[in-house]
């Protein structure tokens, strides 16, 4: 199952689905910002991380963005741009 890469960022009104929302993405992505993350997902993985948001929002206060950057093995630091400090992926390691 191929996986594809996804920016997702969220304006959420309310502190607790704002924290809800938070530790969802953070399960499924890499934290790159304030209210932005970075998600490698197969088809599986993005249905399921989009009904958990969808169960964890206000459907009229609330936004999240997803936005399909292409092929997860593409080079991130080619998609990504940034102004100001330097953009850097956070290196992470899965211990079993």
């Amino acid at each position: 199952m191929s996986r594809r890469r996804y920016l997702v960022t969220y304006d959420i009104a309310d502190d607790k689905r704002r924290t809800v929302t938070f530790n969802t993405l953070k399960d499924f992505g890499e934290h790159l910002q304030y209210s932005v993350f970075l998600c490698d997902l197969n088809d599986r993985e993005r249905i399921r991380l989009r009904g958990l948001l969808g169960e964890a929002v206000n459907h009229r206060e609330d936004q999240i963005l997803i936005v399909d950057l292409g092929q997860a093995e593409a080079d991130i630091v080619n998609i990504i741009g940034s102004i100001g400090k330097d953009f850097t992926m956070i290196s992470r390691t899965m211990v079993v």
